[in-house]
């Protein structure tokens, strides 16, 4: 659906409610289209603690790397 400037600030709640129902309204400037109502994409909440119990971490894994392991590890070895 396009509409003009003029009527989306006329009628925004009527253009949200087709929105809302799943319809894209094209906003437009002396016929030129300037912006797009569309709905919002929901996220996906990741569930806190989603992968646990399913890999462990070694003991220590968190102490910083010696000067020789961050070399290596930035050089790629």
């Amino acid at each position: 659906m396009n509409v003009s400037v003029h009527g989306a600030k006329t009628q925004l709640s009527k253009l949200l409610d087709l929105v809302e129902d799943g319809e894209s309204v094209v906003i437009e400037r002396h016929g030129r289209p300037v912006a797009q109502l569309v709905p919002v994409r929901k996220r996906r909440a990741s569930p806190l603690g989603a992968m646990r119990g399913q890999f462990t971490m070694t003991e220590g894994w968190e102490r910083a790397l010696t000067d020789e392991e961050a070399e290596a590890f930035w050089g790629g070895r």
